[in-house]
This record gives structure tokens, C-alpha cells and sequence, in this order.
């Protein structure tokens, strides 16, 4: 019957008599949709989200201080233009123990990235070593995750042999630590720092090997473990 020449008519008088009536409607209610998105967007999570989180905010203040000390050994460092809130990443600790990045809040970190079958992480992790046995302590931590995922018994083997001995050991044997922030854009390869302060924010990566323990790469720690952040 819709296609009958007596019908159409009719149902085409419908149409025009209820057209301005429902687009009326539907229009309201798309003001009324944009009237509460705009609404939410006066909310802080809005401007927190635009800064990279509002707890990242005192973080991006810093970061003239930072790009600063980004030089010398520590040259190949690129910091954020905005810090945020890196993604959590899931690892184990020592004796297995689950541990999680977010366990590490209320001190900088320096999260390393490294396999046994990596030679620029066999050069570099003995002077991130010595920069834990430095500079380790309540407001400052170096992971180094182990991202190996066969002849596990080769990591220790490894540390050993390089004389490892302040470092504690953090592994994921199945390589998701490196797979999220590889989606994230933070990793494409080994080894890699990321830099990350007392509030969980990005500060800022290093993708290859650099000299943890010289004065450079000191004074780059010292600038994101600041008193008073």
C-alpha cells in the first residue's frame, strides 16, 4: 500500500505537518546534550585532562629545570612538553612478589627497561646500579624491569656477572610491560628509561644506552627528585 498512488498523497501531507514538529524536537535535544557536555567541560577533570592531569601540573613547572639538565651523557633525554600520568604496568618484584608501577607513588622513578639478550643493556646496567647505590633511597628508585621471556634462568646468571648488587630484581615474563608501552608510544626497543616523578607523571624518556651514574645524569635525577614536589 506505500506504493499506491492513493496513499501517497496523504502520507506525504503527514510528513509536511509533522517535519517541522519532530526537527523541532530533535533539535532540542541536541541543544540540550551540547548545553551538558559544555557543562562538563567547565569541570576540572577537563582542564586536568588538557595539562596531562592536574596532578602533573607542578610537574610541567619544573620542566625548564629539567630540559636544562638534559644534556652531556643525558643529551639523548627528550622530555614531555606536558607531563602526565604514565599508564600503570604490572610486573613482578622480588621473590615474585605482584608489583605494579602505581606502588611506587610518593618517589621519582627511573623505570629501565632490559633483557639478557641485549648487549647495550649488559653496558649500561651496571651504572644503573651504581646510580641506585647513589642515589636509592626514600625519594628515589631505580626499576629495571626484565623483560625476558624464555631461559629464564639466564637473568640472574646475567646480573651476577656484571656485578649487579643494588638493584632490585623486577621481571615480566611475559613481555606486557613492554607491550603497553609499546601501544603507548613510550618504547619501540631496548633498553629504554623512562623518568618518572613523585606523582606518578612522565617526565620525559631515554631510548638506548646512557651513563646512569655520571654527573649529567645526576643532575637530571636531582632536578625531578626536587624538595617540596
Amino acid at each position: 500500500m506505500l506504493s499506491g498512488p492513493d496513499s501517497q498523497p496523504p502520507q506525504k501531507s503527514r510528513v509536511r505537518s509533522f517535519a517541522p514538529a519532530g526537527l523541532l524536537a530533535i533539535l532540542a535535544v541536541i541543544a540540550l546534550s551540547v548545553a551538558v557536555l559544555y557543562g562538563m567541560s567547565g569541570l576540572p577533570g577537563k582542564e586536568a585532562s588538557a595539562s596531562g592531569g592536574g596532578s602533573c601540573q607542578a610537574s610541567a613547572a619544573r620542566l625548564p629545570q629539567i630540559t636544562a639538565a638534559s644534556k652531556g651523557d643525558v643529551a639523548a633525554f627528550n622530555a614531555l612538553k606536558t607531563p602526565r600520568p604514565l599508564v600503570d604496568i604490572s610486573f613482578q618484584g622480588p621473590e615474585g612478589a605482584a608489583k605494579s608501577l602505581s606502588d611506587f607513588r610518593g618517589k621519582a622513578v627511573l623505570l629501565n627497561l632490559w633483557a639478557t639478550w641485549c648487549v647495550p643493556c649488559r653496558e649500561e646496567m651496571p651504572s644503573l646500579d651504581r646510580l641506585q647505590a647513589a642515589a636509592g633511597g626514600q625519594n628515589f628508585e631505580v626499576v629495571a624491569v626484565n623483560i625476558d621471556t624464555a631461559r629464564l634462568d639466564r637473568r640472574q646468571l646475567f646480573l651476577n656477572d656484571i656485578g649487579v648488587k643494588s638493584l632490585a630484581f623486577y621481571a615480566d615474563p611475559s613481555a606486557d610491560v613492554f607491550q603497553a608501552l609499546k601501544r603507548a608510544g613510550k618504547v619501540v626497543g631496548l633498553p629504554t628509561s623512562i623518568l618518572i616523578d613523585a606523582k606518578g607523571c612522565e617526565i620525559g624518556a631515554l631510548a638506548g644506552a646512557a651513563a646512569w651514574d655520571s654527573p649529567d645524569a645526576r643532575r637530571l635525577i636531582e632536578a625531578v627528585v626536587a624538595p617540596g614536589t
